[in-house]
């Protein structure tokens, strides 16, 4: 991979969650070293600090179906301007997590970006969790729950429309990987809109190789800009104990590492979120120093 200037942007969030700590995500992937990692690969690296946020004890929750919105509409919008800077100008936006509620602002961000240039963007989810749920059909109300949902468009206008009004993505445009955990109205939706989906089941049958390439394949040839919003609960939690929703049976160490080894062939592959690390769950920070791995095998780390 040829050098990059890399900017990063910390996302301290855990509104969005039902579980206190993710909050310090940010920190514990620092503490993993993962500009270093990224400086070592020859690439040029901006630490920009942290998106200031409030936390809860400060909020009010006006609405039990989605929780702590006025916060998160307010940082997102944050996010999704620092985004559209940094790819304004010619960065690779990497965004530390924090919950995965900080999708909602990155994609804004890209979209606009792309929108400004005429070009289409796509979206790979590697997550245990379809996060398309909406304040209807939420069985928690927690926000980290929605992020898909409000960036095809749906669910409260105060976060469909940051960035600009409207959808930013097409379902067309998305893939999901490492589905396990999967709500009965998500479920309906995914199937609605048509969205690409690989389950685990889907994993144990064809295998990461495969589908990795399918995905990429596919969606290379449709969008112009790939980002890819990575949630550490996709990894088993044997392996990445350090999350708030562990599900048991998700990826491994090594299938978490092909596909972002082969992400970072894909010339459309333009920036990364690397969520839900929670270092009051982790053990020793296993889980970031984890995660700062994969962002430094996307960014194109190997072996040999």
């Amino acid at each position: 991979m040829e050098s990059k200037q890399i900017s990063i942007i910390g996302f301290p969030m855990d509104l969005g969650a039902g579980r206190r700590g993710v909050d310090m995500g940010p920190s514990a992937l620092r503490i993993a070293r993962v500009a270093q990692q990224l400086e070592e690969l020859g690439h040029e690296v901006h630490d920009e600090g942290d998106i200031s946020i409030a936390g809860p004890e400060t909020e009010k929750i006006p609405h039990p179906n989605h929780r702590y919105m006025p916060e998160i509409s307010r940082a997102c919008g944050k996010l999704a301007s620092w985004f559209r800077r940094s790819l304004d100008s010619g960065h690779f936006p990497i965004a530390l997590g924090g919950d995965h509620s900080m999708a909602i602002g990155s994609i804004a961000g890209i979209a606009s970006h792309c929108r400004e240039r005429n070009l289409r963007l796509g979206v790979l989810w590697v997550d245990a969790h379809a996060d398309i749920n909406t304040p209807e059909t939420t069985p928690s109300g927690n926000i980290h729950g929605m992020p898909m949902a409000v960036s095809l468009g749906r669910g409260p206008v105060e976060l469909v429309n940051i960035g600009f009004e409207g959808a930013k993505l097409s379902p067309q445009d998305v893939s999901y990987i490492g589905l396990r955990s999967v709500d009965p109205g998500e479920a309906r939706s995914i199937h609605e809109l048509e969205i690409e989906y690989f389950a685990m089941p889907d994993i144990d049958r064809q295998g990461v190789p495969a589908i990795i390439d399918r995905v990429l394949e596919r969606l290379s040839g449709r969008v112009d800009h790939l980002h890819v919003s990575f949630d550490m609960d996709a990894i088993d939690p044997r392996i990445a104990p350090g999350v708030g929703t562990p599900v048991f049976g998700g990826l491994t160490y090594r299938e978490a590492h092909l596909v972002m080894e082969t992400l970072a062939q894909c010339p459309c592959f333009s920036s990364l979120e690397l969520v839900e690390v929670n270092p009051v769950l982790d053990s020793v920070n296993r889980t970031a120093e984890l995660g700062a791995e994969l962002i430094a095998s996307a960014l194109g780390k190997r072996i040999l």
